[in-house]
């Protein structure tokens, strides 16, 4: 049995394998494994198909992406594994064995009973698709593009398709829902960035290496099609998931310089311009989930993608705790469905009447859901705290004198605090400072951390996306201070990336950093702390992950130097919060 389209030429000589597979929710579902999915240039990439059994025309909830379609969970990422069977025990002992579950992506055992056809499709250069592996590119995408048009066109599909998946899979959504394939219908772009270069890879100017570095190897090349040395197997033929082996010098041929990329294109240039999608041409239904716990990675592209995309019917959802256990928690998958239904399905559902905007509102005891209508929310009182270099502290008014302190860059930095909160206070929205700095140098890094601390002085640390988080963080090089008007807000700057303005040692300069958003209900008697240095801000026994260190950027001696903060007078450093009233 193969309903699979014909191969196109160029095709690897693979039949497609068709299973009938037992399911603990109901009905059983057919399973083709490595079916031929042509693109336009001639290629054909590999994808399993898994649908309801007998006839129909079902939507269809696609992902793909370089993972590995055949990489079992477990198998690629047992820490998260073991995490997530650890959390929630009961998540595979009812409704799925977990033998399909893959890495950031929907889990067909869980889906198909309800009439989903799942597509998971392996990109050009990993898995089992051939060509040349170069990420989140403008090829990447067009084959999103044309694997989404076959799939709804396939005999098994209703022609509306669908987009979800977590991280990687969230952002290739943004991309090519810009290119509005005719068949798309609606994306749920989970825990993903949008912008490549403010989000992800130059926070603030600054390169972020510490994730990318580990992850090029680690989660890509291991996987890329025809690496014969790599560590998985698929499960189902016990053969490797890559493919027959190529070469070394064949794969090294076959594959861009991730890393290096990024270290020859420290602007906002082409480069970047041509992997960063118009949110404005995304005109599909749009579930967008943030992470609270996310900055660096899984936040900002989400708040943006909701701001920006030009669908009448948009909501966003912002969460907290690890960026795959929320996708796979049973409250959050009859979101996903319930989304689905209505915008794949047509049923009238309600979802229309859900509340465009729902936060998890943290707190030092945990959190709560709560909706609202817009973000940011239009009843937030703009903060300005003034920063006190003689006190260290940050009030409403400001100091009574100017004052100054510096410290080393590569040392453990300044930090400035609120006095005790005098009742519970919410902070839920873009936080940004505006600081008067001066170097020693012709640079300066800048690395702001909010935080906040009990009456005992105990520190708040929240279960981030990847790591243990602070409430917030933000980045900024001196050097790329420049500002883009066009996009910076009163309460958000947006800088251009456009150009290098190196500083004058000694000289002042105002300089506005974006902290990115967050959301934190403050009790009674902590306070919140505002800590600048010059380098990553870590917890003591755990390291984070997306660190701006990579020699070739931040080795040279102007990121070594005496950093100063100036305050009060003319020279005022300020933090600019939003306070929610009650």
């Amino acid at each position: 049995m193969n309903d699979a389209a014909s191969p196109a030429v160029g095709a690897p000589p693979v039949e497609t394998v068709v299973e009938i597979v037992g399911t603990a929710r109901g009905p059983n579902m057919i399973f083709q494994k490595d079916v031929p999915v042509p693109v336009g240039d001639g290629l054909v990439l590999r994808a399993n198909v898994f649908r309801p059994e007998g006839e129909g025309r079902f939507p269809v909830v696609m992902a793909h992406g370089l993972y590995g379609k055949d990489v079992h969970f477990a198998d690629g990422f047992a820490p998260q594994w073991e995490r997530l069977a650890a959390l929630h025990p009961d998540l595979f002992t009812t409704g799925t064995s977990g033998r399909f579950l893959r890495w950031e992506t929907v889990d067909p055992e869980v889906w198909v009973p309800d009439g989903f056809v799942v597509v998971q499709v392996d990109s050009r250069g990993s898995g089992k698709s051939p060509g040349y592996l170069d990420p989140r590119s403008p090829r990447e995408i067009q084959d999103y593009h044309d694997a989404i048009e076959w799939a709804g066109k396939q005999p098994w599909s209703n022609g509306k398709v669908g987009l979800i998946g977590i991280s990687y899979y969230a952002f290739t959504q943004w991309a090519v829902a810009a290119l509005q394939p005719p068949h798309l219908a609606a994306i749920v772009p989970w825990e993903g960035f949008l912008d490549y270069y403010r989000d992800a890879y130059r926070h603030g100017g600054i390169f972020s290496d510490g994730f990318t570095s580990a992850w090029w190897p680690r989660q890509v090349l291991v996987n890329q099609h025809g690496n014969g040395e790599t560590r998985y197997r698929d499960r189902d033929t016990g053969l490797p998931n890559t493919g027959p082996a190529l070469s070394p010098a064949m794969l090294e041929s076959n594959r861009t310089d991730y890393v290096g990329e990024f270290l020859r294109h420290p602007l906002f240039d082409e480069w970047y311009r041509e992997r960063a999608p118009d949110p404005s041409r995304i005109t599909v239904p749009v579930l967008s989930a943030g992470n609270w716990g996310g900055p660096g990675l899984h936040l900002r592209g989400n708040i943006d993608g909701f701001l920006g995309a030009a669908s009448e019917q948009k909501w966003l959802s912002v969460h907290d705790g690890t960026h795959f256990e929320s996708f796979y928690l049973p409250e959050y998958v009859a979101l996903q469905k319930r989304f689905f239904d209505r915008f794949l399905k047509g049923e009238a559902n309600g979802f229309d009447d859900e509340p465009r905007v729902k936060l998890s509102i943290r707190s030092p005891h945990g959190s709560v859901r709560r909706g609202e209508t817009e973000f940011p929310l239009a009843r937030t009182r703009w903060t300005a705290l003034h920063l006190d270099a003689a006190s260290r502290l940050m009030r409403p008014e400001p100091p009574a004198k100017e004052g100054a302190v510096s410290y080393e860059a590569r040392g453990e930095g300044v930090d400035f605090s609120t006095p005790p909160m005098e009742s519970d206070t919410e902070i839920t929205g873009f936080v940004s400072a505006r600081l008067w700095i001066a170097s020693s140098t012709t640079d300066m890094d800048i690395f702001a951390v909010l935080r906040a601390f009990g009456p005992d002085g105990s520190e708040v640390i929240f279960d981030g996306a990847h790591e243990r988080t602070p409430v917030s963080r933000g980045w900024l090089r001196a050097s790329h201070r420049r500002l883009d008007p066009m996009r910076s807000r009163p309460y958000r700057p947006v800088h251009a990336h456009d150009r290098i303005e190196t500083l004058e040692p000694g000289r002042s300069y105002a300089v506005d950093i974006e902290i990115w958003p967050t959301s934190l209900m403050l009790p009674k008697g902590y306070r919140l702390v505002l800590t600048l240095m010059g380098h990553d801000f870590e917890y003591p026994g755990l390291p984070g992950r997306m660190r701006h260190d990579h020699p070739q950027d931040r080795g040279r001696p102007e990121f070594s130097g005496t950093c100063t903060i100036l305050t009060g007078g003319t020279q005022a450093s300020t933090l600019l919060l939003p306070i929610i009233p009650d």
